[in-house]
């Protein structure tokens, strides 16, 4: 039943509350923090090395256990090759010879089948069996069974070394500090993430209400844990606002008081609602000029940055997933891109398929990351999480670069799902509604309907549906309304990210034939998005 929590919700629950105090009262100073990471940057094969012996080549139930069986590749064969090679080549090496997984059979959603062997993955059997976890997280829109996971503290204060240190590189840590996000796990952890670093948020914005219609009870208790958590612990934490994407104007008017009383605000938020937010205290004469902004969930264009820096607002990107448990890139402060990132190599290694891409399935420029750490919730090991970018090694000069990260990404785009407003899709869900949903209610069949993720010229994300009119007259309000209910289905995330779409009128249904068949019948946000006409609704 909806009202409803589970016994593991509650024991997990349980557990957050009573370990939360301790976490939130002994934050990671920088010194220390500085200290971890040049020792976890001079063990990195090492600590490579401990998570495979004891998550894959220990776990019996491990599929990469299988997958390296298959390669004839033993622990002290893995061991030899990174000594040898180091660790970037060996995964290459393992890639090369099977072991890698797509994010399709990340998911369950495609049995992983290389050479003789077909093997179903349960995503369960990828957890850490050394984490216990203290945070119930489901990642994105994922029709049907999507990926439980829990977040450790153990493993958040473990990251928190990043945090701390690429936010001090900005000299964020004083500031004051916010987050605009949809409820649940991520915004908790975005919340976590700045009190555990000595940077507690003054404030907490919801772009959908924890408490509406629909939504499951988890939300609403997941709050008041973390507000209660921070009372025990003498760390106040901020309550849930809710502050709707169509107006944003009360973050604004916070921003501005805060830059009036000589202080500099901090938002943590999607990229595409910072855009809304910077046009909409332009809009209002609110000045916002010399406010930070982190932003994270969806690709950071030119056009959105621009948007941004419009209003005086200095943003920075970051880069990460619900399946890594944290960010793994941060910006660079000497960027040539917008969207420039510094990867967290002591937390994930990264290789991309290059000219085996095509063997394996992937673009040249997928992303395949790696876990390193030794708490990691979900065990990674040449995993693409349906990303792409362009990885370089580039001598920037920034504060980060002299710390040791010395990898950049950048332009890093989905390429087989969805991302808008800070919400995924997975590609092989959306394209169930369109071919079978959809014509059953509304005619024709799967050739007949279209997905195009767009940018419009102000950086807002826009996903055009298009309709073919063969189909004949019908109402283009109905058709994304049918589509909307299709894909936000149940009552945890795709619940969320449904209402977060349709309250920021992501989806316009446009009377055109579709350009393509299946094989882009979704066709996805590129390095140079299109600038659209205004759709013309059915």
């Amino acid at each position: 039943m909806l009202g409803m929590i589970s016994l593991g919700d509650a024991l997990s629950g349980a557990r957050f509350c009573r370990r939360l105090p301790a976490f939130l009262r002994h934050p990671i100073g920088l010194p220390e923090a500085r200290a971890i990471l040049r020792q976890r940057l001079e063990r990195r094969a090492a600590d490579f090395l401990g998570l495979v012996r004891h998550a894959v080549y220990e776990d019996p139930e491990s599929p990469y256990r299988r997958l390296l069986h298959r390669a004839g590749c033993q622990y002290g064969d893995l061991e030899q090759l990174v000594s040898r090679e180091g660790v970037e080549e060996a995964l290459r090496a393992l890639l090369h010879a099977g072991v890698y997984l797509t994010h399709e059979e990340l998911k369950g959603r495609r049995p992983v089948v290389r050479g003789a062997l077909t093997l179903a993955v349960d995503p369960s059997r990828l957890r850490n069996r050394r984490v216990v976890g203290d945070l119930p997280l489901r990642s994105g829109g994922h029709q049907g069974s999507p990926t439980a996971m829990t977040v450790d503290l153990a493993f958040m204060r473990e990251t928190n070394v990043n945090h701390a240190c690429a936010l001090d590189a900005r000299g964020g840590i004083p500031w004051r500090h916010a987050v605009w996000d949809v409820p649940g796990g991520a915004a908790i952890i975005k919340l976590l993430r700045l009190a555990g670093i000595g940077a507690p948020p003054a404030r907490w914005f919801s772009q959908i209400d924890p408490a509406a219609s629909g939504l499951h009870p988890r939300y609403r208790w997941s709050a008041r844990a973390l507000w209660w958590g921070g009372r025990l612990a003498g760390v106040p934490l901020p309550r849930a606002v809710h502050i709707p994407l169509d107006d944003p104007r009360p973050i604004a008017r916070w921003m501005a008081e805060t830059l009036r009383d000589g202080e500099t605000p901090h938002l943590v938020t999607h990229a595409s609602a910072a855009v809304r937010l910077c046009l909409a205290a332009r809009s209002a004469g609110v000045e916002i000029r010399g406010a930070q902004a982190t932003i994270a969930g969806e690709p950071v264009t030119d056009a959105r940055m621009a948007e941004i820096r419009r209003s005086g607002v200095h943003a920075v990107a970051a880069y990460g997933s619900s399946d890594t448990g944290t960010a793994v890139a941060y910006g660079c402060s000497s960027p040539s891109a917008a969207d420039d990132l510094h990867l967290f190599h002591d937390l994930a290694a990264v290789i991309q398929p290059g000219g085996v891409g095509p063997r394996v399935g992937l673009p040249a420029e997928a992303l395949l990351l790696t876990s390193l750490r030794a708490t990691a919730p979900l065990v990674l090991l040449n995993v693409a999480l349906g990303d792409q970018a362009v990885v370089e090694e580039r001598p920037c000069g920034c504060p980060l670069w002299e710390l040791g990260w010395t990898t950049h990404l950048h332009t890093v785009r989905s390429f087989e799902k969805l991302t808008a407003g800070g919400m995924n899709f997975l590609d092989v869900d959306l394209i169930r509604v369109l071919d079978e949903v959809l014509p059953a209610r509304f005619g024709g069949g799967p050739t007949h309907y279209q997905l195009v993720e767009e940018e419009t010229a102000e950086g807002h994300p826009r996903l055009r549906l298009l309709v073919d009119p063969a189909i004949g007259p019908l109402d283009g309000a109905a058709v994304a309304e049918a589509f909307l209910t299709a894909i936000g289905g149940g009552s945890g995330a795709e619940r969320v990210m449904g209402l977060l779409w349709h309250g920021g009128g992501f989806v316009t249904v446009e009377r055109r034939a579709p350009s393509s068949a299946r094989g882009d019948k979704i066709q996805h946000l590129r390095r140079a998005p299109a600038r659209a006409d205004p759709a013309a609704r059915g």
